[in-house]
């Protein structure tokens, strides 16, 4: 229609300098005359690009909430504009690691928490994919990382419990093998150390981040005969879990046992009473990878960098002041 080339025609729609903007002013409107779109399959071939992102968790069976996921998907989605397309799967449900190749994926972003997800980085970056972990500090790797500081965050939420009077304070822990568990627990002996203070035996329980370990860990707490005054749990799920419990041996809180969660999963907050937590910016986490991820695919940087994000204590009606009592 211009009595132009396919080559001038494709250098004037991707914004090429090489040619006049007359020229590409006259290709815009044509194709918005006609409605043209690229053939992005066609594009693909001849750049030997895939346009898929993806975005790879652990688990999706155990571990991971459903706001931790949708907040996670939500932020990388934010920065994943058309032609690119994100692609959504679980580590340990790809039986074939060769899927995960160049080819399919032109950058990969991992929300990572278990150390077994490091055979599954070392197969990314052999396979030259540009990648980002987020969630978890990668030892040993050189990897861009963006996570959020867990233990901090426990150990200001734990001091607290203290300054509110409380010394019994018994702690519900995560996932056994995830590394935010165990961040979360250093962040709560980090407090009770300094403070010179001894965990009874009996007030750590093991949890598995999900409502129901939660409401069986604070049964074992109640059943105790020097009950914690306050309980940490290592998020919120747990903490809704432990509270039911509560509520079903006939007690309240926070008049007979204070409660405190883990992550503002945007249920605590509209509970009766609502629950106190540590608001964990999972959304920005996950953005600020997707940023970083287009960084390297477009620009190659070869620095790695890491990224921690601060956490914030919500203070609401689940801790009560006992300084007086």
């Amino acid at each position: 229609m211009l009595n132009v080339s396919h080559t001038t025609v494709s250098r004037s729609l991707n914004d090429s300098p090489l040619i006049s903007e007359d020229t590409k002013a006259r290709v815009r409107e044509i194709a918005r005359k006609y409605n043209y779109t690229p053939n992005v399959s066609a594009k693909s071939l001849v750049l030997a690009k895939s346009y898929n992102i993806g975005l790879f968790f652990s688990t999706l069976k155990e571990g991971t909430t459903a706001n931790f996921f949708l907040c996670s998907v939500r932020g990388v989605n934010k920065v994943v504009n058309e032609p690119y397309k994100l692609v959504v799967e679980a580590v340990d449900e790809v039986e074939d690691l060769q899927y995960v190749k160049k080819k399919n994926f032109d950058g990969i972003i991992l929300v990572s928490q278990d150390p077994k997800d490091d055979r599954f980085i070392r197969h990314v970056l052999r396979s030259r994919i540009p990648v980002v972990v987020l969630n978890r500090e990668v030892e040993k790797l050189n990897v861009n990382t963006v996570l959020t500081d867990d233990r901090r965050g426990t150990r200001e939420a734990t001091e607290y419990l203290l300054r509110m009077g409380h010394r019994k304070i018994a702690f519900i822990e995560g996932k056994a093998e995830f590394r935010s568990a165990a961040l979360r627990k250093e962040g709560f002996d980090q407090a009770m150390k300094r403070q010179g203070l001894d965990v009874p035996a009996g007030f750590v329980v093991q949890g598995n981040y999900d409502l129901e370990s939660g409401y069986e860990a604070m049964q074992k707490l109640l059943r105790r005969d020097d009950r914690p005054t306050a309980v940490f749990c290592s998020n919120d799920d747990m903490a809704i879990g432990a509270m039911k419990a509560v509520h079903d041996a006939r007690l309240e809180v926070p008049e007979d046992i204070s409660l405190m969660g883990f992550d503002d999963n945007g249920i605590t907050a509209y509970l009766t009473p609502a629950i106190t937590t540590v608001r964990r910016p999972i959304e920005e986490m996950s953005r600020e990878g997707a940023l970083m991820l287009f960084d390297l695919i477009e620009n190659g940087g070869k620095d790695v960098h890491s990224v921690r994000l601060k956490t914030e204590l919500e203070i609401r009606a689940s801790v009560s002041d006992i300084r007086q009592v």
